[in-house]
């Protein structure tokens, strides 16, 4: 029997199944609901995340492969690291997410459109203030040149989107996290949907059954983002 895509209603927040994803295209598996945070939360909670277009419905994802990464298996590359020091770059926790997630909402040199909408960036900014969505900054002086933003689950960081101005920056704000989780004692960086970019980054691609074994281990971990904010040089 074919899987089939469930419509979600405005007041039940469960979700199927990750299982009953669609194959094609690769891990559609509901449609409808709202964003809001219990709904969001319910979502991340079972490997599930929103992706859509400006003015389409709400579509629901868990792909499979997954792409993860491990917070100690990330290293920057020379050139990053080169350019970071040079330049005296330095990070922030949690003091520009606005500033970050409207950076990332804007056109890419390549593509004029954007799937961070305004009800996604409100989402998102509502995770924010309930110190469940987290930022990381990367400066030049006091210009803001990169960063990127997503949701914590536990244990898991769920990577949502970055940006860089100058080169290297969005880099050097994954290098960033992975120091921030290190310290926080989160175990993996969920990046979604596998790709060339990723894996050059040193993603990992792990089916979905591997990929919400390991979620369903750490979703309950005690790991405290709130309030977290700090500041870090690249000098390491």
């Amino acid at each position: 029997m074919l899987n089939a895509v469930q419509y979600l209603d405005h007041q039940d927040a469960a979700f199927p199944s990750p299982g009953q994803a669609l194959e094609e295209p690769n891990g559609l598996l509901a449609i409808g609901g709202d964003l809001s945070p219990s709904r969001l939360l319910q979502a991340y909670r079972h490997g599930i995340f929103p992706w859509f277009n400006d003015g389409d419905p709400i579509l629901w994802w868990s792909p499979d492969p997954r792409a993860v990464f491990a917070p100690d298996g990330i290293t920057p590359s020379r050139s990053t690291r080169k350019r970071a020091r040079r330049l005296g770059w330095h990070y922030t926790v949690n003091q520009a997410f606005e500033q970050v997630i409207a950076h990332c909402a804007g056109p890419r040199a390549s593509d004029n459109s954007t799937w961070i909408c305004p009800p996604m960036r409100q989402a998102y900014l509502n995770l924010h203030r309930l110190n469940l969505a987290h930022s990381i900054e990367v400066w030049e002086q006091n210009t803001l040149i990169g960063g990127l933003y997503g949701v914590s689950v536990g244990g898991v960081f769920c990577g949502e989107s970055m940006f860089h101005i100058r080169t290297d920056a969005s880099k050097a704000a994954f290098w960033a996290l992975a120091i921030e989780c290190q310290r926080l004692g989160v175990e993996m960086i969920d990046a979604q949907i596998i790709n060339p970019h990723l894996l050059s980054l040193g993603a990992k691609s792990i089916s979905r059954d591997t990929f919400l074994h390991q979620l369903a281990e750490l979703r309950d971990k005690r790991v405290d983002w709130a309030h977290w904010q700090t500041e870090g040089r690249f000098d390491v």
